[in-house]
């Protein structure tokens, strides 16, 4: 066991922890807060802690686990509000009250309830990583489909029928080397590590959002990545939710990313009481949310955006649609920029990291309509659309444009509409979208001319826009 020997804020310095390496998830102190390894020196690891280490001291213990954070994957994701390491806010306030405290452990999925398990194999059957062992009712909308984990495959020995827990064993698998798996409803998979999948398809369809200015002039196809850049009281915020709220897709995974917890407890109050007009009940039934606001420990921002992508991809891979919304990816920059100056990394622009680019990408990446993993051939994809919020409003800032990098739609929001009460505030003169060849064919099954009126009515906004500036220099009258 290894011991701390300098505290840095949430960043923690140790010696001696044994067998580590990059990524590992470790135990700080007596209270056990939990930490991630991001750079090893000599005998010496750094460690971003991802709970508030007051009281935290030099020589105190430092256990670590050997494994990467991860996500636990199966019935109960639905319906839950985590904070960024997935814990369950609601667990936690009947824990330990409405304040959270640090040290606390809890399941992240629940060991309680039970789930009705219903198999579609049978012993003797040959199953591969990706199919489909069985079904679990996780809601009233939504079928929650086990899976054989990526990274097995073999025949089926024994399955089970009737009420489990996600711990429990629902079916035995023997492995060609002829070891015997236990499969359970639940599998764990790293966050940072994108789930695999058999091949990617291209991007022809568009999703709906019930936004007319986004679905006629700046559409975003499903499986494609989006940004709304906007300054301060632009309306990221309110848009982001008017898309979770109407966006046709089948699950929806909403991250609070270091906003305000107002803001949030908004969204968490009014979701249970919306209904979705798809399919008649609460839009809480297929919903996730994951609130880590302003006033939680900074480094749990980056671990929210990677927990929310990768509950995402799960879905994904059991054929579903999901669109995930991320509020906002400056914030988790902002982390980024944090644990780069404790590290003293050589920063880049505005005192960035030089990796900034990277981890954007990464994230964006991870969008995308795929063939997923398994013998039968299944469809899903993963939406995204981020938040940024440039300081001043200022698109030229180092978040700003390298988002832009990896993005196929901008949805530009503009203070000047916004103080106007034009909502949504999108600029239509800087905004586009890159999908517009691609989800042609789609549109014009419904309407032969979209393409042509589309185009009419961009050249008149466009006009009127110039109009407007010649009548503010020469004055109206003239």
């Amino acid at each position: 066991m290894g011991r701390i020997i300098r505290i840095n804020g949430p960043l923690v310095i140790a010696e001696d922890v044994p067998n580590a390496k990059i990524g590992d998830i470790v135990y700080l102190g007596h209270d056990k807060l939990i930490g991630e390894i991001v750079r090893m020196f000599g005998n010496k690891v750094a460690c971003q802690c991802y709970e508030d280490t007051t009281g935290l001291r030099p020589g105190e213990p430092v256990e670590n686990t050997g494994e990467p954070l991860a996500a636990e994957l199966g019935p109960g994701l639905i319906g839950q509000i985590f904070d960024g390491l997935q814990f369950s806010e609601i667990d936690m306030w009947k824990a330990v009250g409405p304040f959270m405290k640090r040290g606390v452990k809890l399941a992240r999925l629940s060991r309680d309830r039970e789930w009705e398990f219903t198999p579609k194999v049978k012993p003797g059957d040959k199953v591969v990583g990706g199919d489909i062992i069985g079904e679990v009712p996780e809601t009233s909308v939504i079928t929650h489909r086990v899976m054989v984990p990526p990274d097995l495959r073999g025949e089926i020995v024994d399955v089970q029928e009737g009420k489990f827990h996600v711990t429990d064993t629902v079916a035995t698998l023997r492995t060609p080397d002829g070891k015997t798996v236990e499969l359970t409803l639940m599998q764990t998979w790293p966050v940072r590590f994108p789930r695999p999948y058999r091949e990617r398809l291209p991007l022809v369809e568009p999703l709906i959002t019930g936004q007319r200015v986004i679905d006629i002039f700046f559409p975003v196809a499903k499986g494609g990545a989006a940004a709304i850049p906007g300054g301060f009281g632009t309306g990221k915020t309110v848009t982001l939710q008017q898309l979770a709220k109407w966006s046709h897709a089948d699950i929806i995974i909403y991250i609070g990313c270091g906003e305000r917890g107002n803001e949030m407890a908004d969204v968490i109050t009014h979701f249970p009481e919306l209904e979705d007009p798809r399919t008649g009940k609460k839009l809480i039934e297929r919903a996730i949310f994951i609130a880590n606001v302003s006033n939680l420990p900074v480094y749990a921002r980056e671990a929210s955006i990677y927990m929310g992508v990768t509950m995402g991809e799960y879905y994904r891979d059991q054929g579903y649609d999901v669109a995930l919304m991320a509020d906002s990816t400056s914030r988790w920059a902002e982390a980024l920029r944090d644990i780069s100056g404790r590290l003293e990394e050589i920063p880049a622009e505005r005192g960035y990291p030089a990796y900034l680019a990277e981890r954007i990408a990464e994230f964006y990446e991870r969008a995308g309509k795929v063939v997923t993993l398994g013998s039968e051939r299944r469809v899903g994809s993963v939406t995204i659309m981020g938040a940024v919020s440039p300081p001043g409003g200022d698109f030229s800032e180092p978040v700003t444009s390298i988002t832009m990098r990896f993005i196929e739609t901008l949805w530009a929001l503009d203070k000047e509409l916004a103080f106007r009460r034009h909502f949504p505030a999108i600029n239509w003169l800087i905004s586009f979208s890159r999908y517009i060849d691609s989800v042609r064919v789609f549109w014009e099954k419904y309407d032969p001319d979209f393409v042509t009126l589309r185009g009419e009515a961009m050249s008149i906004l466009e006009e009127s826009s110039r109009i407007e500036h010649i009548a503010r220099i020469v004055g109206e009258k003239a």
